[in-house]
């Protein structure tokens, strides 16, 4: 994952085959340790799975460390999955005037929205935060700012990776959030560094959906 002397990427996915309707998805970031969930991960595989002949059709079944997850794979390569059910946990932390509300949908974020953020306010609120006493097994963070009733902007600080120019959970977790203050409804696009992002929100479930593309390929040495 060194961006410096490899490839470079925010984690690791290992897929593993298990019938002709369903992949199993593991995951860990970019500093070892393991994560609960991956959403844009999901999609990935999805896509990778689909291509290789993993399985027989364009819709089937993730299975997670939180649960399966169905996907659809469209034309074109653009990648359809339910990550989770988010939930508004009861918990938040006012830092720098500014609070950050807590959701969790298989893994958990903390989540704020600012009219103007900065990156200074990335690094040093996301460091801090990530690993807060208050969050026990680290956070995500993000920073959100909301553009109109079906359109956002993020950028996150990814536990045990740092800020990435996506997250699919965050997104997710964000959009969620920002329909329960009523701040958008329950379909919207979430526009990050590295691309855009749609969410729906549909029978308490969060779906995301967008471009899944293969960059590189190699062979790890015996």
């Amino acid at each position: 994952c060194d961006r410096r002397r490899g490839i470079g990427a925010d984690g690791v996915l290992e897929m593993t085959p298990l019938n002709p309707t369903t992949v199993r998805m593991r995951y860990w970031n970019a500093d070892g340790s393991v994560a609960e969930m991956c959403g844009n991960g999901v999609r990935c595989v999805a896509r990778l799975s689909f291509d290789r002949g993993y399985v027989e059709s364009r819709d089937f079944t993730v299975a997670s460390p939180i649960g399966p997850l169905p996907v659809v794979v469209h034309d074109g390569g653009e990648v359809r999955a339910r990550i989770g059910h988010p939930t508004w946990v009861n918990r938040s932390q006012l830092v720098a005037g500014h609070e950050f509300r807590s959701v969790d949908i298989g893994n958990p974020h903390a989540i704020a929205f600012i009219d103007e953020v900065t990156d200074e306010q990335v690094s040093s609120i996301g460091s801090a935060l990530e690993q807060h006493p208050m969050y026990p097994s680290g956070t995500n963070v993000e920073f959100a700012t909301v553009d109109g009733p079906d359109h956002i902007s993020l950028r996150v600080w990814e536990r045990g990776v740092g800020e990435t120019l996506a997250c699919g959970t965050g997104a997710a977790a964000t959009a969620f959030l920002a329909f329960k203050l009523g701040y958008t409804g329950d379909r919207t696009t979430v526009d990050l560094p590295g691309g855009p992002l749609r969410v729906t929100l549909q029978d308490g479930d969060a779906w995301i959906e967008g471009d899944a593309n293969v960059v590189f390929t190699g062979t790890w040495p015996e």
